[in-house]
């Protein structure tokens, strides 16, 4: 029965992966969802605070703890979880993948999409978690931790399926050799790798997760989610829903469990390193990812830090271009993996359809925008959301000292609902093409860089180079010359980095779309994986053959 219910789905969602068109099966609009929908999440929300989460289909705990601070509020949630041990963690997880392991692909398809369908049920109360945990706008907090979050787990359930669907589970292999013929009865088996750990992060505790656990899941292997400490709620709600629809189909609950821990505890490393973990999925800083992709015996997905770029050559429209990238650089203050930092602009200028635009007036232009749209009272504050941590923030004011001509100084601005809300508008410094050693290095925040180069090939040469040596997760291009869009597009897909061409209006470089996009190529450091290609599925299960003389 379940298999029949979500058939359909899966199949929409197989011909999606392999068409790319677009596809999505939770709507991102919160009005979908019924009118009391958002008021529900909201008390929904209030009522898990200064409490015990006790959603946890988990036993055994060794204590409690939770430290999460709301970035708008600037208060303790109050919420404490609980704390397991490494080895209760993963003999749990290796008990319950037994039986899962067995589990026919299409089974567990249909068991995997009810856990969504559980997940957006949540997506309210997710989404008030995510906003005070990761300072993102209310808007952005559902989307990204809903509805988005839910397409991308869909997607890697999809390919998992389709995959491990590829070739015939059991088979006559006859070979013809003269008046006689061997036959062999053959059967062939997707061994799940085993125990899956997926390591999250504090800006997007949901969207970053889904994929990898999924992933380990579909392909038939147990998961253990070991989120960021200052960001647990959101996917706390999620793996709860995942527990309990899981138990409520029979299925051990520990396939999919929580690894709460503190920031002065940690048990990231120990997880890591603990030899019945075969799977490691990391979203985060480059130090720690380039350490998790050097543990052996390990398959290991990473998205790390990159430097994006943005090509201006030739525009038709310069005030639709630079509203575009205003609110790119603008929207959840930077701190998106797919945010653009370097702007690469010719000295002498833009092509336009109004004539040359200079240097200067590019520049000036793009300052204005920006504060424009961040002192806009109807959009500046949902805009920006809220920087979510300390660190972060301490950046976004010391950017001034780092060199070059400020252009825009970045400030505290108010948000009227949120009287605390950490917030810090974006900086904007223009840079000489030899001060590389500035724009070098991922400024993460709301920080832009805008480098003066001799002309549209050297801002490709500088472009390409920051991708080699530093990853990129996004190029933003903009060329009327089909030449140099080919340039462009050949030189930045050397070093595995896609670009988008030209985009104004309601679409921006920071969004990636499920079933479409691949999020990170996986070639250059920014990160080893991509959601979601074949490679992202493969490599958590091994194909073995079996054969016997057939009568």
């Amino acid at each position: 029965m379940l298999v029949a219910k979500h058939q359909n789905t899966i199949e929409n969602a197989v011909k999606a992966n392999q068409s790319r068109t677009f596809y999505s099966q939770y709507p991102e609009h919160p009005k979908a969802y019924g009118d009391e929908a958002h008021a529900i999440g909201v008390q929904s929300y209030q009522q898990m605070l200064n409490k015990p989460f006790k959603q946890l289909l988990q036993t055994g705990e060794t204590g409690w703890a939770g430290e999460e601070v709301s970035p708008y509020s600037g208060e303790v949630l109050g919420v404490t979880y609980p704390l397991f041990t490494v080895k209760d963690l993963i003999a749990k997880a290796t008990e319950a993948g037994k039986a899962w392991a067995k589990v026919p692909v299409e089974q567990r398809a249909a068991v995997l999409t009810e856990t969504l369908d559980k997940i957006r049920d949540h997506f309210f109360d997710i989404a008030n978690a995510t906003m005070h945990t990761t300072g993102q706008s209310y808007m952005m907090s559902f989307q990204a931790s809903g509805p988005h979050a839910n397409d991308r787990a869909l997607e890697a359930i999809a390919a998992g399926y389709d995959e491990i669907r590829r070739y015939p589970g059991n088979l006559l292999w006859e070979k013809p050799m003269g008046k006689v013929s061997i036959k062999l009865a053959k059967s062939f088996h997707a061994i799940p790798k085993g125990v899956g750990v997926v390591i999250g992060c504090s800006t997007f505790p949901v969207w970053n997760s889904l994929p990898g656990m999924y992933a380990d899941l579909i392909t038939g292997n147990p998961v253990i989610v070991k989120p960021h400490p200052k960001a647990i709620l959101p996917i706390a709600i999620a793996v709860s829903s995942i527990q309990q629809a899981l138990e409520k189909m029979g299925y051990d609950p520990h396939l999919c469990q929580l690894a709460p821990d503190t920031s002065e505890h940690m048990i990231t490393k120990e997880l890591a390193e603990d030899p019945a973990v075969k799977l490691i999925d990391y979203t985060g800083g480059s130090s720690f990812g380039d350490y998790i992709e050097t543990l052996k015996g390990k398959t290991v997905f990473t998205e790390k830090a990159g430097v994006n770029s943005v090509i201006i050559d030739s525009v038709k429209d310069l005030d639709a271009v630079i509203q575009n990238l205003a609110f790119s650089v603008s929207l959840y203050s930077g701190q998106m993996c797919t945010a653009p930092q370097n702007f690469f602009i010719p000295e002498q200028g833009i092509n336009t359809n109004a004539g040359i635009v200079s240097f200067n007036e590019v520049v000036q232009k793009f300052k204005e925008a920006v504060e424009a749209l961040v002192n806009n009272p109807k959009m500046g504050a949902g805009t920006l959301g809220a920087v979510q941590n300390e660190r972060t923030l301490q950046r976004a004011k010391e950017a001034a000292q780092l060199g070059g001509k400020v252009i825009l100084q970045g400030q505290s601005i108010n948000n009227e609902e949120y009287t605390k809300a950490r917030m810090f508008t974006p900086t904007i410094i223009e840079l000489s093409s030899a001060d590389n050693n500035i724009y070098e290095q991922e400024l993460f925040g709301p920080i832009v860089l805008i480098i003066k180069t001799k002309d549209t090939k050297h801002s490709v040469q500088l472009a390409k180079q920051m991708a080699q040596k530093h990853g990129a997760i996004t190029c933003a291009a903009y060329t009327t010359d089909p030449a140099v869009k080919e340039e462009i597009r050949d030189e930045m897909n050397s070093v595995f980095t896609p670009v988008s061409f030209n985009l104004t209006g309601f679409i921006w470089v920071n969004q990636h779309a499920a079933f479409s996009d691949f999020h990170v190529t996986g070639g250059n450091p920014a990160g080893n994986a991509s959601f979601t290609n074949q490679e992202f599925i493969l490599k958590r299960f091994v194909w073995v053959g079996n054969r016997e003389l057939a009568e």
